[in-house]
């Protein structure tokens, strides 16, 4: 009966591409293997997305606005490692992708342990420095000390889940490579609820169990973390999936690791960078006041619940643009990343709507006291969604083919040159954002939230012009074949 409702819903959903088929607008068989690609994605993305906002709402509950700043800050330094992760499993999927499409099993079976390698001697220094250093790092970026207390105590727990998020990861892209994305869906839809339901019991000490507070609320997530390790290591031990994790013979070699790093760095660039671009961003709203940045907040989260197509196309790109350039089919790696791009935007567009549509009720319903402002941000992020959904879909696409230096070259340029620059014009004249030496930083011309929206979408847009016309050149065929992973490598 399970199976005919989910043969059912799957006949419901795959009349999205069916539909755009017939209005011309899709290639139906490439479109609708994007699609069968990205749902799985959209759905484990979604539901993480809502973990997080379960986190804060529950210890909010619980402890107040201390315990929320102290996990908003905590998890600032958790995006570095997490940051590191997605970098890493992009080389991961780009590489097993390709060895997928060339036929060669054995290649795409070690690049998942010459992965596994490489998070270890990531994640094992992070979480140890963290352990040591977790109050002053708390520390740099508040001087409430309940809340250097209670972040110090978060930090140190969930950064103890580094090394199992990482391996987590790698075997969901690893599975993604090789066209499987259903699998990392099963395992998440199991694992983020047990999440979600640890959380609740820890923070509040539901029955038998023990009121942790904020420090449940990282148990919950290392708990979590550890059993969707444990239930991906079964899964590529079994011998029951396309690729597996060879535990012996060879341990290291020298050019799949250097593989994985060089299409991984650019990536965790482009992460770091806007992870560092962020604070100076949030410097200068807090000069306009705090009803804008909780608009801001809440307008940011509505977006990123909105942007998980663009999460799952962008995997559907890097796998499918990933097996065809490995299988050295060049024309159809082209045709499908157009394809994927096709059917993310209008995706993505049919969201931008009901997302000014829904606006105002989006806003209420957070409950914030600023509705209007509120839905100003969320209206200006709908401009941005389709932007976001280009961008994202098309660093997939040059993902999978292991050209990654371009996307950093847009996220630097839209952070940097665009989106901080304009978003400094917002500050009042003579306000100072910081001081050095008699030396006062005031760049301001008082141009309010009219800088901050044009800062918000200049960001975006840039971003999705630079993976556009890196795409369209065609030189991330060329990138691929001198990377000696594959078929038709060193071709003319």
């Amino acid at each position: 009966m399970f199976d005919d409702a989910k043969r059912r819903a799957r006949r419901v959903a795959f009349l999205f591409p069916a539909a755009l088929a017939r209005l011309g607008l899709l290639d139906r068989e490439k479109g609708e293997e994007a699609f069968d690609l990205a749902v799985p994605v959209m759905v484990t993305g979604g539901m993480r997305t809502l973990l997080r906002a379960a986190d804060f709402f529950m210890v909010g509950r619980a402890l107040g606005d201390e315990a929320v700043a102290a996990l908003e800050l905590g998890f600032q330094y958790f995006f570095i490692p997490f940051g590191l992760s997605l970098a890493l499993t992009s080389g991961t999927i780009s590489v097993v992708s390709r060895f997928e499409g060339a036929d060669e099993r054995e290649k795409a079976n070690f690049a998942i342990k010459q992965s596994l390698w490489l998070a270890l001697l990531l994640a094992v220094p992070i979480t140890a420095a963290t352990w040591v250093y977790a109050a002053p790092m708390i520390d740099v970026l508040t001087d409430d000390p309940r809340t250097i207390e209670l972040g110090a105590v978060y930090l140190k727990i969930i950064m103890l889940s580094v090394s199992f998020r990482f391996w987590s990861m790698i075997a969901a892209r690893a599975l993604a490579g090789v066209g499987d994305t259903r699998t990392p869906m099963y395992v998440r839809l199991l694992t983020l609820p047990t999440n979600i339901f640890l959380n609740a019991v820890l923070i509040f000490g539901f029955g038998p169990f023990p009121e942790l507070g904020v420090a449940g609320a990282a148990w919950g997530t290392f708990i979590a973390n550890v059993l969707a390790a444990t239930l991906f290591t079964a899964a590529l031990l079994s011998g029951r999936y396309t690729v597996r994790l060879p535990l012996g013979g060879k341990q290291w070699d020298w050019s799949i690791a250097g593989e994985i790093v060089r299409v991984g760095a650019p990536l965790a660039g482009t992460r770091l960078s806007r992870t560092l671009g962020r604070f100076p961003f949030l410097l200068v709203l807090t000069t306009l006041g705090t009803p804008v940045v909780a608009a801001y907040a809440i307008g940011r989260r509505i977006m990123l619940l909105a942007l998980m197509p663009a999460w799952g196309y962008s995997t559907a790109s890097s796998t499918l643009v990933g097996q065809s350039i490995g299988a050295g089919e060049d024309d159809e790696a082209t045709q499908y990343g157009w394809q994927t791009l096709r059917i993310a935007l209008v995706t993505q567009l049919f969201i931008a709507v009901v997302l000014f549509a829904a606006a105002r009720p989006l806003a209420t319903a957070f409950g914030t006291q600023h509705v209007d402002l509120t839905v100003e941000f969320i209206r200006v992020f709908g401009l941005g969604v389709a932007a976001f959904s280009v961008s994202r879909t098309m660093r997939g696409g040059l993902r999978g083919a292991g050209d990654t230096r371009w996307p950093l070259y847009g996220t630097f340029a839209g952070t940097y040159f665009f989106k901080l620059p304009v978003a400094l014009l917002a500050v009042a004249p003579g306000v100072a954002l910081f001081s050095l030496g008699g030396w006062t930083f005031a760049p301001g011309l008082g141009w309010g939230l009219l800088a901050i929206y044009v800062s918000i979408l200049g960001d975006m847009y840039l971003r999705a012009v630079v993976n556009t016309f890196r795409f369209w050149t065609g030189e991330w065929k060329r990138i691929a074949r001198e990377s000696d992973i594959g078929a038709g490598t060193g071709a003319d």
